[in-house]
């Protein structure tokens, strides 16, 4: 698929930002807030990021965020966590597993869903699969492979990417994102606000493009 609008029929149905197209894989996006994840069905991981879903055995969908490692430990999560956060140190990945679809777990208007080929979605999933520390790496899919996130159904995974003001959770989702030959722009993104438009207009390009063609 190349960057360009390819009339692939992407519809905005019931608030979801959905897809038509038959016999494509599907690279999923959510707003959390301040965070962009990107996520991906259990039966569509591919290896060696496919060894995650052993660490969710109920799980429909993974989905994976980045984030500052020291904000996300610290027992306060307070203004001067925060700031701390601008300057560079160490990332983290929160990898969450639904029982649930996206829609259902994060609210309709807050999912797109974008089709890509087999090989588009391999080379996104070798983004975040490259994201982890060699550490990480080694022990996927042994069933203890990180600690309890905040929530039941996530873990914290450690990271070998390093977060800073200037290359945050969303940089980071654009980058990978940017993996599967999408027209997203990485650089300069700070900001969830930034990548979420940058996501609607292409859904939106392509969909003005594909009602041209009827």
């Amino acid at each position: 698929m190349s960057a360009a609008p390819l009339g692939l029929g992407l519809l905005l149905a019931g608030g979801l930002l959905a897809v038509s197209l038959s016999h494509a894989d599907t690279l999923y996006v959510a707003r959390r807030g301040w965070h962009i994840d990107v996520g991906f069905a259990v039966d569509e991981l591919q290896r060696p990021l496919g060894s995650v879903a052993a660490e969710f055995p109920e799980a429909r969908y993974v989905f994976f965020g980045f984030a500052d490692r020291r904000y996300l430990m610290s027992k306060h999560h307070s203004v001067p966590a925060l700031l701390a956060a601008v300057w560079p140190g160490e990332g983290i990945l929160l990898a969450t597993g639904l029982a649930a679809s996206p829609a259902a777990a994060f609210g309709e208007p807050h999912v797109i869903a974008i089709p890509v080929s087999p090989e588009e979605l391999g080379a996104v999933q070798r983004m975040v699969w490259d994201a982890l520390s060699q550490s990480q790496a080694d022990i996927m899919g042994k069933g203890y492979a990180g600690l309890p996130g905040p929530y039941s159904g996530s873990l914290y995974l450690s990271s070998r990417v390093r977060y800073s003001g200037f290359h945050t959770c969303n940089t980071w989702a654009a980058e990978v994102i940017k993996g599967a030959r999408l027209p997203v722009r990485a650089k300069g993104v700070i900001f969830a606000g930034q990548l979420w438009g940058q996501v609607r207009r292409l859904v939106a390009a392509d969909r003005t493009a594909a009602s041209g063609v009827r």
